[in-house]
């Protein structure tokens, strides 16, 4: 919790023995200058963190390989992409015709043709399973890591659902799971949540007379405030080293990069993603009608989002809106066609403004994203339009973090079925994240590691092509 005053107004100059708590921000029940204790004593054995971060955009509900990055436009019709293709700036390589700004760049990331999930499940396998711990992939990396950025303060795991940053968004879908899971590491090492009001949420409040304020953005509002009429010098005066560090820390500005008021009005409107929703054609007819609103509304901010945190210090920002990808032509969800309307140009054009973002900024080394789902599409479409779960293969995009770009990865089979080589698996994906995230080498000998993460450490190989 953030602890400031026990009975004054928040305008009140702070007293020295006032400011006694700071921001256990749910990680364990640890104040804000335990977490820089611990921080330090893990730093003076030698820190296995690299200076990366991920963002990992989970694609909800299994998109289809054909009408994204594996058209196979020389299939017959009931096999090839019903949106057609378009060609890509890599000569003789098209993605699906709904991703024209990602073609444009496909240079500046690489695909793989030959991603397997392994089973046909709604689940959230390809970041929370058995292949993770039964935990968010973040939380592993928050284990080895360290819950907290050392030097800003920021959580190192952190869940950016649609309430985050549009609060009329439906709540996190948890029927196929919960993608902020703990899982075997323990809820001290689950995501950080902005905008649930709960669980790591609910403990960065303020403790103040009469009030607890739960909400976000009340919390930045009250924070600002008391940052402008704060007495600061007679505060720090009689605190310890950590503590003047971690009241600073707080002082100057985590909470601002939960503030997307900061950003330049063009960058937010090149990210917004709302407008491409075409609501006067949704047809009422589908159950999951209002996942497309939500993930149209949300988006593309929340991508903006994820870049600012991991710029102020994140390691690990899972992103994700609603159950959107699932496209069967059925009472509850859209055929093929329309659904690439409605899910993939959002999608195209939020991705596509997160990596131009990205290497305006020159993090393209420092910022690894992945997208992907819980698994792919049947190879051959249904009679009403749709795709049906598939199990053998599924798309995969990653970009930046130091790896190797512009690449095409494996090879899929004729009718887009099943590897035909150089098949990557989950573990493959995570021992990729993993190994760009920290020394894995290192992180090995780490006193006190659980006998399950360190023998997770020796799964997978990090995607060949790529490293």
């Amino acid at each position: 919790m953030l602890r400031f005053s026990a009975n004054s107004p928040l305008s009140s100059p702070l007293g020295r023995r006032d400011f006694l708590r700071v921001g256990a921000l749910g990680l364990g029940g640890l104040t804000l200058p335990d977490q820089l204790a611990l921080q330090a004593a893990l730093a003076s054995t030698g820190s296995v963190a690299r200076d990366k971060a991920v963002i990992f955009l989970f694609m909800h509900g299994g998109p289809s390989q054909f009408e994204t990055f594996d058209p196979k436009m020389d299939a017959p019709s009931e096999i090839r992409s019903v949106t057609g293709e378009i060609p890509t700036s890599i000569p003789g390589i098209t993605f699906g015709s709904t991703f024209p700004k990602l073609a444009r760049l496909a240079d500046k990331f690489s695909i793989v043709r030959s991603f397997v999930t392994g089973d046909s499940v709604h689940d959230l396998k390809s970041i929370v399973g058995k292949h993770t711990l039964n935990a968010n992939l973040g939380s592993l990396y928050s284990r080895i890591a360290g819950t907290m950025n050392q030097e800003t303060a920021m959580p190192s795991n952190i869940a950016l659902l649609p309430r985050a940053v549009a609060p009329e968004a439906g709540p996190q879908i948890m029927q196929f799971g919960d993608i902020t899971a703990g899982g075997e590491l323990g809820a001290g090492f689950r995501p950080f949540v902005p905008g649930s009001g709960e669980g790591a949420q609910a403990d960065m409040t303020l403790r103040l007379p009469l009030d607890r304020l739960e909400d976000r953005q009340t919390l930045l509002t009250s924070l600002d405030r008391w940052k402008r009429e704060m007495d600061y010098g007679s505060v720090l005066s009689g605190l310890s080293g950590l503590q003047q560090k971690a009241f600073g820390l707080l002082r100057g500005g985590v909470s601002d990069a939960f503030d997307l008021s900061k950003e330049d009005p063009r960058l937010v409107a090149r990210y917004d993603t709302a407008a491409l929703l075409p609501r006067n054609r949704i047809s009422t007819q589908w159950k999951n009608l209002e996942h497309y609103a939500d993930n149209a509304l949300s988006l593309g901010r929340l991508l903006l989002l994820a870049r600012r945190l991991c710029e102020r210090g994140a390691g690990f920002v899972t992103v994700t809106t609603s159950f959107v990808w699932d496209m069967h032509a059925d009472n509850n969800n859209a055929p093929m066609q329309t659904g690439m309307d409605y899910v993939g140009r959002p999608f195209d054009h939020a991705v596509s403004a997160l990596i131009e973002d990205i290497e305006a900024r020159g993090l393209r080394e420092k910022i690894l994203l992945v997208c992907c789902g819980e698994m792919g599409r049947t190879p051959r479409i249904s009679a009403k339009g749709g795709r049906d779960h598939w199990g053998g293969l599924a798309p995969l995009l990653l970009y930046g973090g130091g790896l190797q770009m512009g690449r095409v990865i494996g090879r899929s089979s004729k009718d887009g079925a099943e590897p035909a080589e150089n098949p990557v698996t989950i573990p493959d994906l995570v021992a990729t994240i993993l190994h760009t995230l920290v020394d894995v080498g290192r992180a090995r000998l780490i006193d006190g590691l659980p006998a399950n993460l360190l023998s997770l450490l020796n799964r997978g190989t990090p995607i060949s092509g790529l490293v």
